[in-house]
């Protein structure tokens, strides 16, 4: 019998589990709910587990340089602070770094650049074409809008040497690729296109190499492409709606996955777990955000 290459991390019926992200100063897994509104931990050496609900929709969290975590939520940019018990940063008080309410739209995914900036990206909760952005957030609150004409603004990586951007807006079904340069991108062209019948991008991560690994919603995998945009291994996965992908682990060799069941009528037994591939590779060093 073959051996599959994926274990189940944490069995969970997430509506939308999103935005896999290594915390490597607590040695856990970060991840979301957006839906159900909640924020996960996963520690991986010890099994440990957190969950700590949020007041509204989530989009994607990520660990702060000095403690906490901050959030992209509905409404704006959120922090947690620790909670100054050396207790799981979850349990901290929370604070807006930035409000600003837009009827019908709502957080999605973000990424934490190499300076320490978060690249936060929203969308309409009925996908209009233009709805979406995708911004700069400072450590300060100050925002500066990357990209103002996106529907689902969704996976958002460096390059190794930072000097390239890989991007996702969902429904134009192509992984993107912009230079990029202090804070600032141009060049947009095509790194690869997924085709018809095999599911939209979701969430992306790069390697160690270079290559951008990118989850296929509506495609029960997740591929690799190289910096050429050539598609060079793909992972099978026992689920429909497969959302995005980052690794983590001590040595950045395992790959964990996120999914999701809304919208499924009679859903897989794992829809909505979180999984991992053991040894898949080897990720980068994820920097915290800078506020």
């Amino acid at each position: 019998m073959t051996r599959k290459p994926y274990e189940v991390a944490v069995r969970a019926e997430a509506e939308l589990g999103e935005g896999p992200t290594w915390d490597a100063a607590a040695g856990r897994l970060l991840w979301i709910d957006i839906l159900g509104s909640r924020v996960h931990t996963y520690a991986p050496a010890t099994g440990r587990r957190t969950v700590r609900r949020t007041e509204q929709h989530v989009g994607a969290v990520k660990p702060r340089a000095g403690g906490g975590l901050v959030l992209n939520l509905r409404d704006g940019i959120g922090l947690l602070d620790p909670d100054g018990d050396g207790g799981d940063d979850t349990g901290g008080g929370f604070r807006w770094l930035h409000h600003e309410p837009v009827p019908g739209r709502r957080a999605n995914d973000a990424a934490v650049a190499p300076d320490g900036t978060l690249w936060a990206g929203t969308m309409r909760y009925d996908e209009a074409p233009g709805g979406g952005s995708l911004s700069r957030v400072g450590g300060d609150g100050t925002v500066d809008v990357v990209l103002d004409d996106v529907a689902v603004s969704n996976g958002t990586g460096w390059s190794p040497d930072g000097r390239l951007l890989y991007y996702i807006d969902s429904p134009t079904r192509r992984v993107d690729v912009f230079d990029h340069a202090d804070g600032r991108v141009s060049g947009r062209r095509t790194l690869a296109v997924i085709e018809d019948g095999a599911g939209f991008p979701d969430g992306l991560t790069v390697d160690a190499d270079g290559c951008v690994w990118v989850a296929l919603w509506q495609g029960s995998a997740i591929r690799r492409y190289t910096p050429d945009g050539e598609l060079d291994r793909v992972i099978e996965l026992p689920v429909p709606l497969v959302t995005a992908c980052a690794f983590g682990g001590a040595d950045l060799s395992d790959l964990y996955i996120t999914t999701a069941r809304v919208g499924l009528t009679e859903p897989p037994a794992l829809a909505g777990s979180l999984f991992v591939v053991p040894g898949a590779g080897k990720g980068l060093a994820q920097p915290a955000f800078r506020g």
